[in-house]
């Protein structure tokens, strides 16, 4: 069964495609708000849970990596609905035997499993949304999605402060489940179906790299959605080092997983806020380049907050976290810069490549806090570079907001 268009902004692919990204986003949290706490379970203690706790985030990100490009295939090769089915089922399945890991190989077993499977879940419910809803209401659908879906985050801190590190693992995987069946009552996306009649070749990861043009409007849509991972990965999660260096002095104690609560609170209400401001000013553009303006001055107001009390600190990633929201704007821009038969390949490998890049951002960070730059100096140089790449390419990628999504990449 498919179905053409849909005005309704409220459907049952935008309903199971929201809360399929919650539970993704609430699994990717988790797992750094339980780190010590599995670990020290699982008998590790000092230096081991710091790196441990890295090299378990490293290959879930390499099972993120590998699955956008799997599951970005197979979502234009097979169809939307089938790939969205099988994500769902494998992160889900991973997460409760993650509740059940007894030692670190099958930790790191089911990490890369959950990333492998977690992969696939925005991408191809942000492409299922934007092809079976009218380009004038595509925008709020998917707005919606990334909205609930960015709530995840709080959900993850809330559940892992009230149970056992296994149980919030459970309850991760039993949320999946319950998705399953809420898939039963979900359509065909009629521009995939469509497609599958024509002799189009679709799918093929490497036809993104053989123009330039299609080239380059992939590298941008990247380097738009970085300074979304990097504030996530350098700014707040390292938010307890930067609030107790000499230069800012912030009074009193900053926690990280209170840190990454009141970041994404902020985060969820910017992605309704940011896809208002598409839908009322008609253009993807004009609202990427307005959050990116904002998430600048809230950066800059971060950087130079010296001797501010924790409440005021933790107000502050919050803030940052309204304009970083426009996450929400981003995903759907990919998703209509390419043809139907690469767009699910370029809706789920562009998020990933996007999270992919915190190690690239990481290690210029490392870099430059190792020599005279110090750890203030390195977040200040680091910021200035992603946020003029994302400026530059949200100033010159097309304008997608009007676009008939109907077409083929040669």
């Amino acid at each position: 069964m498919h179905q053409q268009t849909t005005h309704k902004a409220f459907n049952i692919i935008v309903i199971v495609a929201a809360l399929g990204y919650f539970v993704d986003v609430y699994d990717l949290i988790l797992f750094s708000i339980v780190r010590v706490p599995s670990l020290k379970d699982l008998g590790l203690s000092g230096e081991e849970l710091t790196t441990t706790g890295i090299n378990l985030l490293n290959i879930q990100m390499i099972g993120m990596l590998l699955g956008g490009i799997i599951w970005g295939i197979l979502g234009d090769k097979k169809g939307r609905l089938s790939v969205l089915f099988l994500t769902i089922l494998l992160y889900s399945l991973a997460n409760i035997c993650n509740g059940f890991v007894q030692n670190l190989t099958q930790y790191f077993v089911c990490r890369f499993l959950a990333g492998l499977g977690l992969a696939g879940e925005l991408g191809i419910g942000i492409t299922l949304v934007s092809e079976v809803m009218s380009k004038e209401k595509r925008g709020v659908g998917t707005t919606i999605v990334s909205g609930i879906g960015i709530a995840g985050a709080v959900g993850g801190f809330l559940v892992a402060d009230l149970f056992d590190w296994r149980v919030a693992y459970f309850v991760g995987g039993g949320l999946g489940l319950v998705l399953l069946f809420l898939r039963i009552s979900m359509y065909e996306s009629g521009m995939f179906s469509k497609l599958k009649e024509s002799k189009v070749h679709r799918g093929n990861f490497l036809s993104l790299f053989s123009s330039k043009e299609r080239f380059v409007k992939y590298i941008k849509c990247i380097l738009i959605g970085v300074p979304v991972w990097f504030v996530i990965g350098v700014l707040v999660t390292l938010a307890p080092e930067f609030a107790s260096i000499k230069g800012l002095n912030v009074v009193g104690t900053i926690l990280g997983g209170k840190a990454v609560m009141y970041h994404y609170v902020g985060a969820s209400i910017g992605a309704f806020l940011t896809g208002i401001i598409s839908q009322y000013l008609k253009s993807r553009k004009k609202a990427l380049l307005i959050s990116l303006f904002t998430l600048s001055l809230t950066m800059m107001w971060y950087f130079f907050a010296t001797g501010v009390s924790d409440t005021l600190f933790y107000f502050i990633l919050f803030l940052i976290g309204i304009p970083n929201g426009y996450w929400s704007v981003f995903v759907v821009t990919a998703s209509e810069q390419f043809g139907t038969n690469l767009r699910a390949t370029a809706t789920t490998t562009i998020p990933n490549f996007v999270r992919g890049a915190t190690v690239a951002v990481t290690t210029a960070f490392n870099y430059f806090k190792s020599g005279s730059f110090g750890i203030l100096g390195a977040g200040i140089s680091v910021g200035i570079i992603v946020m003029a790449l994302a400026f530059y390419s949200s100033f010159t990628i097309d304008e997608s907001y009007h676009k008939d999504l109907d077409y083929y990449e040669d």
